[in-house]
């Protein structure tokens, strides 16, 4: 088996460059601005150009503001041979790194093979990270762009990979009337856009094609990429050709500047900026540990923030996610998407034992009393049924619950299969091509079994990231051989995709047929299986799901 290159792993952790210890000259890239001079690997004979900005810092007078394209020029080359600071978050992803964060972290990566050079116009596969929209970055070695980048390689079909950060938490997610009138709504979602206009401008210059870009994340950065599918009522300017959004969609239940009104009124309370002429500027003028001590709940406000997702903004949000699809207002765009069997043992909640437990956690979920009395009825209490179906009998009561079945299967559905299913028919109907996908496939590192095939397992397999690289538990240790073989699949299949819109391999086990009306099939990929998966009507949980799409996301 490869060894990760041990270089790119220190580029990683510590921030060390390669330059000094290979003899030849760096790879250098011409832009409009300036010249950028990156990092070639042995190892896998690629060029690396590491943390180059993309927007202006969103600092001072730009913090809580839509971000700014670049206007600066450079007339000596700046070395672009490590990772960017990750944004402020908060959580495990970013922890786990020595949460190297910090406000001016707009910044890009670009992999490719290495010769690659100006006029190639190689497709481009950009990835969004994940991590509940609160942390995570793109210089997680889970993200190594490396082993795909390889794959594209040796099937013939070279990509150039990307990889970027965006503003995280309430950094990237506040909203009020205030900042609705300044226009800087979303702005999460702005940054993204923003990278994807530079890399529009600029990626030719790396051997890239402006034209033949793919939209590529998984939870969060999924999400994030369904809000690009319907931002701007789904004009997105050519800035992609397709997209790939595992275990995620543009179907939430968003907000708007009333429903954050109360927090940001209490922020500023807190911050003392209450009664300053200009509410935001006084919060951008604070010193930016101030206001994280706030996020991160050392000094927590009195009054809850509302989840973080899009908001209604009237300009890059005009509906709820939902609504758009139904009425054809997102991206034409060649689309692959799916889920994983269960997705909701990940969201469900633990400790619910009776029915007056479930119907209190789903008053909380915001659904009314007559929404609630119909989900009761559409997912029973029954040991037999719910998820992961792998598990047989009652769960334990503590700590998952004796209802934990029951809460997982709502809770996925809810979070994740409603919407996939949404947006699989909305585009379909629309007559694009669509590739959707189930996933039933138990990996290490699990805390018990229960867990089944939950979210975020399918993420080393489509990396070809077969030694584990990043993760507490390597997902193929003891595993069988068909582990690796459907990491192999899975990663030349992304590989296809972004290329030509088609993720079948002229040779592969199984053939993925497109999702259509008449044929609304997933391609599951299970281990179990010799060809490694199979081809299933999509219409498990049917009248459950549609439900919730035609009563609770409206």
């Amino acid at each position: 088996m490869r060894s990760f290159p041990r270089n790119l792993l220190l580029v990683v952790l510590s921030g060390l460059t390669l330059v000094e210890s290979l003899n030849c000259d760096p790879p250098a890239v011409n832009l409009d601005n300036g010249t950028y001079l990156g990092l070639y690997n042995q190892e896998y004979d690629q060029d690396f150009f590491l943390g180059i900005p993309y927007a202006q810092p969103p600092v001072g007078p730009l913090r809580f503001a839509a971000p700014q394209p670049l206007r600066e020029s450079f007339g000596d080359p700046r070395n672009a041979t490590e990772y960017g600071w990750m944004c402020i978050g908060y959580g495990s992803d970013t922890a786990n790194l020595g949460n190297p964060v910090d406000e001016d972290c707009l910044t890009l990566n670009v992999v490719r093979p290495a010769g690659v050079k100006p006029g190639d116009d190689l497709p481009v596969g950009v990835w969004v990270h994940g991590g509940s929209y609160v942390n995570g970055g793109s210089r997680d070695p889970r993200y190594n762009l490396s082993y795909i980048v390889e794959q594209s390689v040796a099937e013939k079909k070279p990509i150039v990979g990307v990889s970027i950060n965006y503003r995280l938490s309430y950094w990237g997610f506040l909203f009020s009337m205030e900042m609705e009138a300044a226009g800087a709504g979303n702005i999460a979602f702005r940054d993204q856009r923003m990278a994807l206009q530079w890399l529009h401008d600029n990626i030719a210059a790396f051997g890239g094609s402006p034209e033949k870009l793919t939209i590529w994340g998984e939870s969060a950065g999924a999400r994030s990429l369904g809000m690009q599918l319907v931002a701007y009522d789904g004009k997105h300017n050519g800035l992609f050709r397709s997209a790939i959004l595992e275990s995620g969609s543009p179907v939430a239940k968003f907000t708007n500047a009333t429903g954050w009104q109360p927090y940001f009124d209490a922020l500023v309370e807190k911050t003392g900026c209450a009664n300053a002429t200009n509410q935001l500027d006084c919060l951008r003028e604070l010193p930016w540990q101030t206001l994280s001590a706030i996020f991160n709940g050392t000094s927590p406000l009195n009054v809850p923030a509302p989840t973080l997702s899009a908001v209604v903004d009237g300009d890059f949000i005009t509906a709820q996610g939902s609504v758009l699809l139904k009425q054809g207002k997102f991206a034409k765009v060649a689309l692959l998407t799916g889920n994983n069997f269960d997705e909701g043992t990940a969201y469900a909640k633990q400790g619910i034992s009776t029915d007056a437990e479930f119907e209190a956690w789903l008053t909380l979920q915001g659904l009314d009393s007559d929404e609630i009395d119909s989900i009761l009825e559409l997912y029973p209490s029954d040991p037999l049924l719910g998820i992961p179906a792998s598990f047989i009998g009652t769960p334990p009561a503590v700590p998952y619950g004796l209802q934990f079945k029951r809460v997982a299967a709502f809770a996925g559905d809810y979070q994740q299969h409603s919407g996939r299913r949404l947006l699989v028919e909305s585009y379909a109907s629309a007559g694009l091509s669509v590739y959707s996908y189930l996933w039933n496939v138990i990996v290490n590192g699990l805390p018990a079994p229960i867990y089944g095939a939950t979210h975020f397992q399918e993420v080393a397999f489509v990396f070809n990231n077969i030694e584990g690289v990043g993760y507490a538990a390597n997902p193929f240790t003891n595993k069988p051989l068909s582990y690796i073989k459907l990491a192999d699949l899975m990663s030349k299949m992304w590989v296809h995709f972004m290329h030509n819109t088609n993720p079948n391999l002229r040779n592969a086990s199984i053939a993925w047929p497109k999702y259509t009306p008449g044929r609304p099939n997933n391609l599951v990929f299970d281990t179990d299986y010799d060809k490694l998966g199979y081809v299933a009507e999509d219409n498990y949980r049917k009248e459950a799901i549609s439900y919730l799409q035609n009563h609770v996301f409206v």
